[in-house]
């Protein structure tokens, strides 16, 4: 089974977090909610908690297909700041992983790795972000931006299309992603 790794840090926002965990595992996938502050109970920006799955310390970036950086604040920045997180995404991609970032973690945690350059990418829609980002590539206006395995999009309101792309990549079957949207009752 097909393993993601979704990183966990206070201060996440928990609908790019809860989304893709559930429409992904809707999909068949093996999601793991990963602490990266090796606490079991991590605290969304909104006071949601959620209980990791397991620590980062406790897993290998070789057994993960993809690995998923929500956004919000602090978590971006407590992810960012973490070089055991940064060590783990820039492995998946080494890989051949997908590193899918939402929100404020494309910006945020994505520019501490070599993962940006020469790349298409989005982030949410904030003037520091975009400054942040466009010394590496090509900053879009759009919801989500799918350059070679790096998946990005702007925020809560894109985190179901986010990850019904990620799962259509995964997957390589467009029959599934468009039953999973019925299934949810969503439409883009």
């Amino acid at each position: 089974m097909l393993k993601v790794a979704v990183l966990l840090a206070d201060g996440f926002e928990e609908v790019e977090a809860v989304t893709p965990a559930d429409f992904l595992r809707r999909a068949g996938l093996e999601v793991h909610l990963i602490s990266a502050n090796n606490v079991r109970e991590v605290a969304g920006n909104h006071h949601i908690t959620f209980v990791a799955d397991l620590f980062l310390n406790e897993i290998k970036a070789n057994n993960y297909v993809a690995v998923i950086a929500p956004g919000g604040m602090p978590s971006a920045a407590n992810l960012a700041g973490n070089p055991k997180v940064i060590s783990f995404i820039e492995e998946v991609a080494a890989n051949g992983g997908y590193v899918a970032a939402i929100c404020a973690a494309p910006a945020v945690v994505l520019s501490k790795t070599n993962l940006l350059k020469d790349k298409k990418f989005t982030s949410f829609p904030n003037r520091a972000f975009k400054e942040l980002m466009l010394p590496f590539g090509t900053y879009l206006e759009e919801r989500v931006v799918v350059d070679g395995k790096l998946i990005t999009s702007r925020g809560p309101g894109t985190a179901a299309e986010f990850s019904c792309t990620l799962i259509g990549l995964l997957l390589n079957d467009e029959a599934k992603v468009k039953e999973l949207f019925a299934a949810s009752l969503y439409n883009f």
